[in-house]
């Protein structure tokens, strides 16, 4: 694959203020045997006008349910043996923040203004929000009751979708329930755990569309402390630097680096080592991070250094993300090439960098599993 050049977001989104309010929504989904087959995307593809009557048709041949009154749900998927659930509605935008302490969603990436703008400008076009963000949070035991108890009775849909994930529905409609959730779930911050781009683009929207639809935006909330989402590193790839370029850096900035096999330097990973290759030779890597993560560390500390160590480099300097350490380290026998192989960050780590109103690197983190598209969608006309 073609590495991407570095390219830092610039803009930091806005947040609501606390306490943060999910309100019940008219929920459209499709039909459990169209949730993440391909056909999903076709509403959301050009001419993106053409989508509400390409949902209708949809509606009319039975591909597609939508509700007649708003409500909660709670939704719980697996995926990969991981399960999660989280509360689904319409998260109030219509407020703003005026410090640090009051934010109720907290992002930990800056997004890039012109895809935000892109965004923005296709889910006005389709009137819809194709799929929920997903925010997580540290819930409280009364929330974590309640979530019991709604998911003690029968689901109201059960079914395994085309990607293999399963899923179980329940309608929250009872307005003394919706108003225990809510108030449960404002109880503390919410962290975007994926879909920056799009709360950027939902701000841009009822900015542009105050007292309207587009006061809300359709998100998934989950508690960390009750199914967590696992939290996965992202590997860097390099062209244009050397392991010894690299290695200099973190021994001048207090850290310290040994060769050795790839199996101990996979073995040893933590969150005080990290591995660096360029798919022959392998180092262990012991930065002094100090309070940042590994990934901040990376970018705002080593990086810059070895930029300045090598005039013109930044004009050549390419990175690349991997999910996967093999494919990181596939990527790395590639002429010149270095990957550094990160230990995933804790919740905690990025909790309290959000808090701080710190920003990690772009795709410092992956939350996983995410739910597969078309579970749930919000015509935002309808409300």
């Amino acid at each position: 694959m073609t590495a991407e050049q570095e390219r830092p977001g610039t803009e930091v989104p806005q947040s609501p203020r606390l306490p943060a309010r999910l309100l019940p929504f008219r929920a459209l989904r499709l039909a459990p045997e169209r949730v993440a087959d391909l056909a999903t995307l076709r509403p959301m593809s050009r001419p993106y006008r053409q989508a509400a009557r390409r949902l209708l048709t949809w509606e009319a041949e039975g591909r597609l349910a939508r509700d007649d009154e708003p409500a909660l749900h709670l939704h719980e998927y697996t995926a990969s043996g991981i399960t999660v659930r989280g509360v689904v509605g319409s998260l109030d935008l219509s407020t703003r923040a005026d410090s640090l302490q009051d934010r109720a969603v907290l992002p930990h990436e800056a997004i890039h203004p012109e895809q935000a703008d892109e965004l923005a400008h296709r889910m006005e076009d389709l009137a819809l929000n194709p799929a929920p963000i997903l925010l997580v949070h540290r819930g409280t035991a009364e929330s974590r009751l309640l979530l019991d108890r709604i998911a003690s009775a029968a689901p109201d849909h059960a079914f395994t979708d085309h990607a293999g994930q399963d899923h179980r529905q329940w309608r929250i409609d009872d307005p003394a329930t919706q108003a225990a959730l809510t108030a449960a779930l404002g109880a503390t911050p919410l962290l975007v755990a994926d879909g920056h781009h799009r709360y950027a683009a939902y701000l841009r929207l009822q900015e542009q569309h105050p007292g309207t639809g587009w006061d809300r935006g359709l998100a998934m909330v989950v508690d960390q402390e009750d199914t967590p989402l696992f939290l996965g590193a992202i590997h860097r790839v390099f062209r244009g630097l050397t392991c010894d370029e690299l290695v200099a850096a973190v021994r001048e900035t207090g850290g310290s680096a040994s060769r050795t096999s790839r199996d101990r330097a996979i073995a040893a990973l933590s969150p005080s080592t990290w591995a660096i290759t360029d798919g022959h030779d392998w180092l262990t890597v012991t930065p002094a991070c100090g309070e940042a993560t590994a990934v901040e560390h990376l970018h705002v500390r080593l990086l810059p250094r070895v930029l300045a160590a090598t005039p013109g480099l930044s004009h050549q300097l390419a990175v690349s993300y991997r999910h996967g350490s093999d494919e990181a380290e596939a990527e790395a026998l590639e002429p010149d090439a270095v990957a550094v192989i990160l230990p995933s960050p804790t919740f905690r780590e990025v909790e309290e960098a959000s808090l701080q109103g710190r920003l990690l690197p772009e795709k410092a983190t992956s939350f996983q599993p995410k739910p597969s598209l078309g579970v749930y969608m919000r015509a935002v006309r309808a409300g």
